[in-house]
């Protein structure tokens, strides 16, 4: 399967440069990756919290109606009923 992050990390390995410091280098292809990695992390919790709060919000609808405290049994003396 293609990815286009390996693919980015490769090119950054390969691109040629006048001193070849292979420290730099090293550095400069990790921190991309630290960053790819972070953001694929961060997107991915936003997904879950998205759906967690979905789920709530689905599963507390139903309580969301009125409910009346009083009895059926007594009548109400509201002269508008």
């Amino acid at each position: 399967m293609h990815d286009p992050f390996e693919e980015s990390l490769r090119d950054l390995l390969k691109s040629p440069s006048s001193t070849h410091d292979d420290d730099a280098c090293l550095h400069r292809v990790l921190k991309t990756a630290n960053r790819q990695v972070g953001a694929g992390d961060l997107f991915g919790l936003m997904g879950h919290w998205l759906g967690a709060l979905m789920i709530a919000l689905n599963n507390g609808s139903a309580h969301v109606s009125p409910v009346s405290r009083r009895h059926p049994s007594v009548r109400s003396t509201d002269k508008a009923d």
